[in-house]
């Protein structure tokens, strides 16, 4: 059907004196549709939907039949899931798409008219957090994934957000102690969504029934009480608006950046601006006026980010190692088949199984290895064989990593008769240098196809150590 719109400019060209034809050729309409909206009467009311439906436009729905019956299923289960419905009737019949179904269930389901209850917070009585992820352009054409962590304090308005590596519980709670230090103290009660890291299983009626461990020991050690919601339901957490659609909508949509350093710099300045400068839309103060009210509310904070140790129930292998996310720390020979606890720090790691115990700087490289050289002596001096000994040095190499590998594979199989002296030089190097300069020297040898424990000294710069293994004149296969 033509507009209303449409009709009214065909009848004020007629009226005008153009002709039918004339008139078809300047609408772009056919002639008998003009003579048809020269039988209607005035138009007054430009209202094209109310005009379909008063005139009975278009073919009936096939699931109109069937409005009667979906009423009075849903009178007796309002909350029961369209899918089911759709169920039903194709049971008695009904034989249209889902789309024009689901419609209908839409428009027919008993509204929930319950009050929007918005939970108002006191002075120093709840804070919001949540995860959000946003695609970044930055101006050189490249788009990167940017994941963020926001939290907000109810009453002040007092915003943080803080750009973070992933989505996991380490992200969240070291974000979540940084936001508290922003605000110089923490709330009674935080309020959250239901991520994974949070909680992990829950009811119908929204009561959990698992927590995330490492989460509750963390909020436990800081003192402060958990709410949780149901997401999209943002009424619960103290305020209609979304704090995610927020951020994005404040920060990241409207700016432009260069880079990652960029984006830093900027969210810094948009911190300032948000907080000390521009009055909130919900409060119509600066939030840092009103935090005159709420930081003497907030209570200390037990712990700093910087002092922060994550606690992950471990066990110590029969290698005497303890694996934690692809990567392995060694511990005593003594704690092996010991179950322990992995106290995760922002640059260092430290274990404890039984009465023994020991400190790791945190690997950052996925399935690389830390062994500590007391351990490797002790682990050394526990095996009796000195077959074992030979084989278990080699291993201790191949720790340093892929290129460690590959050396001694080649020095294997080029010295097919002396490898094991090698690798003894090889370990008493490893322990007087340490693992950083053994990767290195290893590397240097292995790009340059020299394969010998007399190389790997010579680019440590052990070269006393090199000229008294005397290989020279040995027949060595480089």
């Amino acid at each position: 059907m033509y507009g209303m719109a449409k009709r009214h400019s065909v009848k004020t060209l007629r009226e005008a004196g153009h002709t039918q034809q004339s008139v078809a050729k300047q609408m772009n309409v056919a002639e008998r549709t003009i003579r048809r909206i020269d039988a209607e009467p005035p138009v007054k009311v430009f209202d094209d939907a109310a005009e379909l439906k008063r005139r009975g436009v278009g073919r009936p729905a096939k699931a109109a039949p069937f409005a009667e019956q979906i009423k009075e299923i849903l009178k007796g289960e309002p909350a029961l899931p369209t899918l089911e419905v759709l169920r039903r009737v194709k049971e008695d019949g009904y034989l249209g798409g889902k789309s024009a179904l689901y419609e209908l269930v839409q428009s027919v389901r008993p509204k929930d008219m319950r009050p929007i209850v918005r939970f108002e917070a006191v002075a120093g009585e709840f804070s919001q957090h949540d995860f959000g992820q946003v695609d970044v352009r930055f101006l050189d054409g490249s788009v990167k994934r940017v994941h963020f962590f926001a939290s907000r304090l109810k009453y002040s308005r007092m915003v943080g957000v803080t750009i973070v590596p992933d989505e996991r519980v380490e992200s969240l709670v070291r974000a979540l102690i940084g936001h508290y230090e922003y605000f110089g103290g923490v709330p009674l009660m935080s309020v959250f969504d239901r991520p994974k890291t949070v909680a992990i299983e829950w009811r119908k009626d929204g009561a959990v029934t698992k927590w995330n461990s490492t989460f509750m020991s963390v909020v436990g050690e800081l003192g402060v009480g958990v709410e949780l919601c149901w997401p999209y339901q943002p009424q619960q957490k103290g305020a209609v608006e979304n704090l995610v659609g927020w951020v994005k909508g404040s920060f990241f949509k409207p700016r432009r950046f260069v880079d990652d350093d960029d984006l830093r710099r900027q969210l810094d300045a948009w911190h300032s601006e948000v907080n000390f400068e521009r009055p909130s839309r919900a409060t119509k103060e600066v939030p840092a006026e009103r935090m005159k009210a709420e930081r003497p509310r907030l209570r200390a904070l037990k712990v700093t980010s910087a002092q922060l140790e994550l606690r992950y129930p471990v066990h110590v292998g029969p290698t005497a190692m303890v694996n934690f996310e692809t990567c392995k720390y060694s511990m005593p020979p003594q704690a092996m088949g010991l179950p322990g606890t992995l106290f995760l720090g922002r640059t260092a790691v430290r274990s404890i199984a039984g009465r023994w115990e020991a400190l790791h700087p945190r690997l950052t490289e996925p399935n690389s290895t830390s062994v500590l050289p007391e351990h490797r002596a002790a682990i050394l001096s526990a095996v009796s064989s000195e077959r074992g000994r030979d084989y278990l040095k080699r291993q201790h190499l191949f720790a340093l990593g892929n290129e460690a590998v590959d050396f001694i594979t080649e020095l294997v199989h080029r010295r097919e008769q002396r490898w094991k002296r090698d690798i003894n030089v090889m370990h008493e190097l490893l322990d007087l240098h340490g693992e950083h300069a053994m990767r290195a020297a290893i590397s240097t040898a292995l790009k340059g196809e020299t394969y010998g424990a007399e190389y790997v000294a010579h680019h440590l710069g052990e070269q006393h150590r090199a000229a008294s293994m005397n290989f020279a004149g040995q027949g060595v296969t480089q």
